[in-house]
């Protein structure tokens, strides 16, 4: 069962769903020279809404008739087996390591167009995992499967792990939570991002202060 805070299956027709999918389109318009395949999502801090920007951008990008693929690699807290009802005992780290076929890790979600890939076991190394050369080649493969690869890390500013990829992805997407972030941890996420050479395409503002809707409000540039 899906979460209820997946609001583009929940609730399509809301202003939140329609912000996603207005999210996807200025994607899309981000890059022009090249089709933008892979996409990082992370957070300044914890707790600030990165999981479910990815999968209700992924249920967007899928019910465009995109065909996307949402990677777990948040190895610390993983969520996105939680948000579409999944189990998360095998995953990312099995096909990797070469413990599971690669059809047998992409898991169907109930949705046209969208597949997922959990963390699965814990890494004893998630740092070395993440940066070796063959979570990047998968990585690679995964983008000549798919129309876009959506792939969740932890927040940016505490671990190191979301700078380590970033550099080798198409674009970054910042999630910001306007009522939890402290202007320094986001500036300091910035600059971690920009030191590695890191395309951030959009800041996302997310969990606003309106008194009447909880709506998402997007920022681009």
């Amino acid at each position: 069962m899906f979460s209820n805070k997946l609001i583009t299956i929940n609730n399509p027709k809301s202003p939140i769903a329609e912000a996603y999918r207005i999210l996807r389109t200025n994607i899309h318009f981000s890059v022009l020279n090249k089709p933008l395949k892979t996409l990082l999502i992370t957070s300044a801090g914890c707790g600030e809404g990165k999981t479910l920007t990815v999968a209700n951008l992924g249920v967007a990008f899928a019910q465009a008739g995109e065909k996307a693929v949402l990677l777990d690699c948040d190895f610390r807290k993983p969520g996105l087996h939680t948000v579409f009802g999944q189990s998360n005992n095998k995953g990312l780290v099995d096909i990797i390591l070469g413990r599971l076929p690669l059809d047998l890790g992409l898991k169907n979600v109930g949705i046209d167009g969208l597949k997922l890939i959990t963390t699965g076991s814990v890494p004893p190394n998630p740092v070395e995992l993440i940066s070796s050369n063959r979570t990047k080649e998968f990585i690679s493969d995964l983008a000549e499967m798919f129309d876009i690869v959506l792939i969740d890390t932890p927040p940016v500013a505490p671990l190191t792990d979301a700078a380590l990829m970033a550099s080798n992805m198409d674009g970054v997407l910042l999630v910001v939570a306007q009522s939890k972030s402290k202007i320094a941890m986001v500036q300091k996420s910035k600059e971690l991002l920009l030191n590695v050479n890191a395309r951030i395409i959009a800041t996302v503002l997310n969990m606003t202060d309106d008194p009447g809707e909880d709506y998402r409000y997007y920022n681009y540039g």
